[in-house]
């Protein structure tokens, strides 16, 4: 298990929000963290630490007038720390190559991916075409409905008829590099991660697979380190304690 930093800007702030709060409309959500710092200072806390593959996410839709202030935030993190941070939030065809030669090592895909409640073939394709197979990392951000985890599009309010399954991951597996699992329902709350969620992921072992979602402790993580079998990756947000948590930086950086 690896310890994946994370920046996640809203409104052209780095914050922490709870993830099921999200709304376009009026660019609104439940805060719990509102940093004074930029993405700029994480990225070169997280490179001096010598952490890699964490994740930057911007939650403004494309269309909204906070969205440039979030972009140039997540563009100073990547120019800080080339090569170390992945990049998600909007992520097309039309824009993966400019994060990528902007300094992201990885771009992050969801929403374009999964289209109208479907997997768009199509577009997993072009996604892979233009930034390269080993490049790309699908977002399977999930919410449980029905007794099944599903996929969830558009910052995490619209669900699609695409269940998180073994058969699933296998299949969107031999296009992307990695896969970053955000448990919705317990995002931003720190109460305890989605166990059940953490061991249908651990019978997958063919790519990197990163959990988020729910970590509070360091018991938290331990649990998550059980129940995934020490094959799962774990980000941590509201609770560390760089984003007004308890969970000590200085600790899981050394994971």
């Amino acid at each position: 298990m690896r310890f994946r930093p994370c920046i996640d800007i809203h409104n052209g702030k780095v914050k922490q929000i709870v993830g099921g709060s999200l709304k376009d409309a009026g660019d609104q959500a439940e805060e719990n963290f509102v940093s004074g710092q930029d993405a700029a200072f994480y990225a070169a806390m997280y490179r001096d630490a010598g952490l890699k593959g964490g994740h930057v996410i911007l939650l403004n839709a494309a269309d909204s007038p906070y969205f440039q202030a979030t972009k140039e935030q997540a563009m100073k993190a990547l120019k800080t720390y080339p090569g170390g941070l992945q990049l998600g939030g909007g992520v097309r065809p039309e824009n993966a190559e400019e994060y990528l030669e902007g300094g992201a090592s990885h771009v992050i895909v969801t929403s374009y991916v999964f289209r109208d409640g479907k997997i768009s073939w199509e577009n997993l394709e072009k996604m892979e075409r233009t930034a390269g197979r080993e490049r790309l990392v699908l977002d399977l951000s999930c919410r449980m409905k029905d007794g099944q985890y599903y996929i969830v599009t558009d910052r995490w309010q619209k669900f699609t008829d695409v269940p998180v399954t073994l058969e699933t991951m296998e299949e969107l597996g031999k296009h992307c590099d990695e896969f970053l699992i955000h448990a919705v329902d317990v995002e931003g709350k720190a109460s305890g991660i989605e166990a059940g969620l953490a061991e249908l992921l651990s019978r997958y072992e063919e790519r990197p697979v990163t959990y988020a979602g729910g970590v509070g402790s360091l018991e938290d993580i331990r649990m998550l380190e059980q129940c995934g079998k020490g094959r799962l990756d774990v980000t941590v947000g509201s609770a560390l304690d760089i984003f007004g948590g308890t969970i000590p930086f200085d600790v899981l950086k050394r994971m």
